[in-house]
């Protein structure tokens, strides 16, 4: 395999690779594939402002940008989280392409069986509770009010991501799926939440807090989704994050609102509890800056978000990687629309992983959260159960 390299500045590279897209967010498809002018990516946090200066030149010359940001590049925004250190996955991978197709992958997929194999986790039970009853402590000592703390499904994987892909959104339909095939991996996002939608000069971000199990019944479902409705715990999480998040947008925009709150949606397995935030920003205004206010989101961090990002950088054993990060895309226009890569794959030479995580606050119990994470997990491990 050959490509041209190109370097603008130390450690930001533009590689003429091949990178194909799917974005399906609101059941509108959007397929990107052969970059016209490479991939715009980044190992260091130095090389992190330049990519985005990179980013801004793509589109000012009129080419639509694609790909995804990891949760790691958050740090880059932060003096005091910034690390002086080459990640070994991407912090920025980014495509420039001319407009994309309106449609799915036209690839002809041979038909094959998928197996998910010796699937385990990246910590122990007991190494999780523990965990959980330090982030207690931090809550109790006043430093934070909630922290969502993530863990890894590690496993092995033999077959055609895209077929998974596929298979997985077919058992559980989510508002904000997406696909991305490199050369060297892939990305199987299977999300129900929104980072950010911007059209003009309105953004409207969508956090996700709370989770319930579904019932086995009419009667039985009607009913946990009512109990979930007007749960207090789970409804003080995500009034707690939505606050979090008018503060983010306020940041950057005026006439901030939060239209609607505690909206259930319902999926195979589990209900899931969100809210509306929306404000008028500059309709022009820098992606750095956009970014800077608003990246990572509060419902992946906790608040306050930088002091629970640093608690986050004590407690997790790896780094997240693509999950909770953002993919999506950004218009010429400069309209854009990323999820956020939770219910998220990334598979890599046969070697696969999936983050798990939940919101923690005073109330939590360390069975009850590590119950709620293996219930956001069994669209997963049922499917490895059958392989």
């Amino acid at each position: 395999m050959t490509f041209s390299l190109v370097f603008f500045l130390p450690g930001i590279q533009t590689l003429m690779k091949a990178m194909r897209i799917l974005i399906q967010f609101e059941n509108k498809p959007l397929l990107f594939q052969k970059p016209k002018t490479g991939i715009i990516s980044c190992y260091n946090p130095s090389a992190f402002g330049a990519c985005f200066a990179e980013i801004e030149k793509a589109l000012a010359a009129g080419y639509f940008v694609a790909g995804y940001f990891s949760y790691e590049s958050g740090y880059c925004f932060e003096e005091s989280l910034r690390m002086d250190k080459d990640y070994a996955f991407p912090l920025v991978y980014v495509g420039v392409y001319d407009s994309p197709i309106r449609g799915s992958l036209g690839t002809k997929i041979h038909s094959t069986r998928n197996f998910l194999k010796n699937l385990r986790l990246n910590v122990s039970q007991n190494d999780y509770f523990n965990n959980i009853n330090t982030i207690r402590d931090y809550i109790a000592k006043g430093d934070v009010y909630q922290i969502t703390y993530c863990i890894k499904l590690m496993f092995e994987f033999q077959g055609e991501p895209f077929v998974l892909y596929n298979q997985l959104l077919k058992e559980q339909p989510v508002p904000y799926p997406a696909y991305l095939e490199t050369e060297s991996f892939h990305i199987l996002s299977l999300s129900p939440e929104m980072f950010i939608k911007k059209i003009g000069g309105l953004a409207q971000v969508k956090p996700m807090k709370g989770t319930w199990p579904r019932g086995n019944d009419l009667l039985s479902d009607f009913v946990r989704r009512a109990h979930f409705q007007f749960d207090k715990k789970n409804r003080a999480e995500n009034v707690m994050i939505a606050d979090l998040l008018r503060n983010d947008l306020g940041r950057i925009g005026l006439d901030i609102r939060a239209p609607r709150l505690f909206e259930v949606a319902g999926y195979k397995k589990l209900y899931q509890m969100t809210s509306t935030v929306t404000g008028k920003i500059d309709k022009d205004i820098p992606l750095y800056r956009l970014f800077s206010a608003l990246f990572p989101s509060g419902s992946v961090t906790g608040a306050p978000k930088i002091r629970a990002m640093k608690i986050i950088q004590g407690l997790e054993l790896e780094e997240r990687k693509i999950y909770t990060g953002a993919i999506g895309y950004i218009a010429p226009n400069r309209d854009l629309f990323f999820n956020i890569p939770i219910r998220t794959l990334l598979i890599d030479k046969g070697k696969a992983e999936m983050g798990v995580g939940g919101g923690i606050v005073w109330d939590s119990t360390p069975l009850g959260e590590w119950k709620e994470g293996l219930l956001k997990a069994k669209f997963l491990t049922d499917l490895a159960a059958a392989s």
